[in-house]
């Protein structure tokens, strides 16, 4: 077996091209876009290289990928509680194989060490964590659209080698169609008296405005947790501009007191739904092929990117008042999304693990797992502290 840095062309399109063979007798699997993916290593697409670097390998083995490997350090990445420098791996994918995942995390682990940082997490992504971040360990259906997938013998791989959990990910499902509990549906009466309080959805026509409202309540309810960054009102406008052709302004709400935005629930149709259906190219034939999936396949499933309550609303029933109108629009007729699938959220927000898990008739689609390893094995590991 030998270990090659990525470092041409042909190495990329190597590294690409390697999930096709892991998953090629997996009916579940979507690819993912491969610009999509590219984008992440190019410093001309991805921020993260303002502050951080990265660099990647593949594993062959008689001219034959067998693995691939990223790993990246961002000072900007940080966890609560976090005492030293820590560094990530990403993009792996191996054959069932110990020795090969070991050389795999073995290069990376020494380039890190190399970099300054003392512990690694894993497998995560080198920029945000809405998108490929996490090892599936439950819930192996088809992924929603940037959610990891993997096969089941990868927590063996990691785990062997010396990774420990640092925390557990857990996506909801549900369907839209029935009723939210009663005591959501309660307390929504209550707050819905009160003419100071008021939900509408996004209107594309004045994107711009709904955009600062969510940069506005994103910084206040979530900016500084969970190594989660502040996002500019500027990035959000840009943000909104490139999501603005696949958005449905029925799937997200604001709630506003006296018209200051207080409250966000974000949603997007699941995109997946189309991108099955393209094979990891988007050129201009997918583009074109994407286009009419679009207009003519009936998308039933949504899924959930942001919920959010500014610290001053918090507790006081805003996220049922939210949830109800919300639930309330989606059991319209006139609506065709019937599966909903919230994105994770970590074991360390026990206050949104509660909310999603009484939304009603809840069941927990995915867990994934985000390991760390510590470079100094005499360190006592610590999971990731509750918010």
């Amino acid at each position: 077996m030998k270990l090659i840095q990525v470092e041409n062309q042909k190495q990329a399109d190597q590294f690409l091209a390697l999930p096709y063979q892991i998953y090629k007798n997996d009916p579940n699997w979507i690819a993912p876009l491969e610009n999509e993916v590219a984008d992440i290593f190019n410093p001309q697409k991805n921020k993260s290289f303002r502050n951080g670097k990265l660099t990647r390998w593949i594993l062959c083995d008689n001219q034959k990928t067998i693995g691939r490997i990223a790993a990246f350090v961002n000072p900007k990445y940080r966890s609560k509680g976090d005492e030293f420098p820590v560094g990530g791996v990403g993009f792996f994918e191996c054959i069932n194989d110990q020795d090969a995942a070991d050389m795999l995390f073995d290069v990376a682990k020494t380039w890190l060490i190399e970099a300054g940082v003392q512990a690694m997490d894993g497998p995560i992504n080198f920029g945000e964590r809405d998108k490929w971040w996490g090892l599936l360990v439950d819930g192996f259906h088809a992924p929603s659209y940037s959610m990891s997938y993997n096969p089941p013998y990868y927590k063996q791989l990691f785990e062997h080698y010396g990774f420990h959990l640092f925390f557990e990910q857990y996506c909801f499902g549900m369907n839209v169609k029935k009723p939210v509990q009663q005591k959501i549906i309660d307390r929504h009466k209550l707050i819905s008296q009160d003419s100071a309080f008021s939900v509408r959805t996004l209107d594309k026509k004045d994107i711009q405005k709904y955009a600062d409202d969510f940069a506005s309540v994103y910084n206040q309810a979530w900016a500084g947790h969970g190594g989660m960054k502040e996002l500019p009102k500027e990035q959000a406008r840009i943000l909104f501009k490139k999501m603005k052709p696949v958005m449905d302004e029925r799937l997200i709400w604001y709630a506003y007191h006296h018209e200051r935005p207080i409250a966000i629930f974000t949603n997007l149709p699941d995109l997946n739904q189309w991108f099955k259906y393209l094979n990891g190219k988007f050129g201009i034939w997918q583009k074109l092929k994407f286009l009419w999936l679009k207009t003519f396949i009936t998308n039933k499933k949504c899924t959930g990117l942001v919920f959010g309550i500014i610290p001053e609303f918090q507790g006081q029933g805003i996220d049922a008042y939210l949830i109800a109108e919300a639930s309330q629009s989606l059991r319209s007729d006139r609506i065709p999304y019937e599966e909903y699938e919230m994105q994770w959220i970590g074991d360390f927000n026990p206050k949104m693990v509660n909310i999603a898990e009484n939304l009603g008739d809840v069941t927990k689609s995915r867990t994934l797992i985000t390991y760390r390893y510590n470079f100094n094995r005499d360190i006592p590991f610590k999971r990731h502290p509750q918010l």
